[in-house]
């Protein structure tokens, strides 16, 4: 269990932050950004949830969403993607995999790209959507150099999925906002 009794430690005011393993590294390093990005997309998601009812259908799934991206954080923070330490597990992909399908499942195919937008849970869902896209990339780019936990990668990618689909699912009664490609031309 984790346990908090000082928030600061004046640790990081020379520009580094320590790791699970107690290693240190610059706060510019890609494995801090993509930590800070999978941070960031919680926070939005948190907002989204602000916006749903607490007995909201998806909420669950959302809180459940929102506690695995902790989890993602604790399995970036140690190095050595091998090692014995909090790990996204496969089962973790898998149910995300099987709530896009049954959100899907209830959904008209796609006939153009959708604006974000919509319901206020939607238009912040989009927002945490896009802040995953490029948690993604840093996680891909540290992958590269360092080699992460392959069920990592691919939580991150279902998950944005995932919330693209939850949008579209909170804005089925009004559907979807489409592009309309060079609508805008004079």
């Amino acid at each position: 269990m984790v346990k908090l009794d000082r928030i600061y430690t004046r640790g990081g005011d020379g520009g580094e932050t320590s790791l699970g393993d107690g290693s240190r590294v610059p706060k510019h390093d890609i494995r801090i950004a993509a930590i800070g990005a999978i941070e960031e997309a919680n926070a939005a998601i948190g907002v989204a949830r602000v916006h749903m009812t607490p007995a909201h259908t998806y909420d669950p799934m959302v809180e459940r969403i929102q506690n695995d991206l902790f989890d993602v954080g604790a399995d970036l923070c140690v190095p050595d993607p091998a090692g014995d330490r909090l790990r996204i597990h496969p089962a973790q992909v898998k149910r995300l995999e099987a709530e896009i399908d049954a959100m899907n499942a209830g959904l008209q195919p796609l006939t153009s790209f959708v604006l974000p937008g919509g319901t206020n849970a939607a238009a912040h869902l989009h927002l945490a959507r896009t802040i995953l896209r490029r948690a993604e990339q840093h996680v891909v780019a540290l992958n590269a150099r360092d080699g992460v936990n392959d069920a990592l990668l691919q939580y991150v990618n279902r998950a944005s999925d995932h919330l693209f689909v939850l949008c579209r699912t909170l804005n089925a009664e009004h559907g979807d906002v489409l592009w309309r490609p060079g609508a805008n031309r004079a």
